[in-house]
């Protein structure tokens, strides 16, 4: 009786065990469907700016690029474990592919008006850097308050013998 029980145990066990590694299998085959469609989008977006010329083209490729960039963070924040900071990786990368589409669109001026005009889609990119920096701190903050710590961890003192 002792046995069967054992064997029973073990069986249902080994069962789940195969069941969560068929189930991480399955969630890497979608997160690798997933990255294909995000690359064959941008590949599609990035062909589509072919026709044009000058800076037209660069500014389509810098919203090609940024939207790839952007989706691929997206894609890898969902399975982030620390939400908070995968959250602030995609502000950023919205952030840089803001900036790097202003900075192509300031190529159409000359002179001071283009300094000025590089200079406010440096602002506009570090204040929403900035944000996303404050946005993940208070995440972290609010998960700290709910899991009942209060404050950092203090780093612990050197022993003296």
């Amino acid at each position: 009786m002792k046995l069967s029980i054992t064997s029973i145990a073990l069986a249902v066990g080994v069962a789940f065990a195969a069941s969560a590694q068929a189930q991480q299998v399955n969630e890497r085959k979608v997160n690798k469907n997933e990255h294909e469609r995000i690359e064959a989008q941008a590949k599609a977006d990035k062909a589509k700016c072919d026709t044009l010329k000058a800076n037209a083209k660069d500014i389509c490729m810098a919203e090609a690029k940024g939207k790839e960039k952007v989706a691929k963070a997206e894609l890898d924040a969902k399975d982030d474990k620390d939400q908070a900071k995968a959250q602030k990786k995609v502000r950023e990368a919205k952030a840089e592919a803001a900036y790097d589409v202003a900075a192509q669109k300031c190529d159409d001026q000359k002179g001071e008006a283009k300094d000025a005009c590089i200079k406010q889609a440096k602002v506009e990119r570090d204040r929403a850097k900035g944000a996303a920096e404050k946005a993940a701190d208070a995440k972290h903050d609010q998960q700290r308050a709910a899991t009942g710590g209060t404050a950092p961890a203090a780093p612990e003192k050197p022993k003296k013998y």
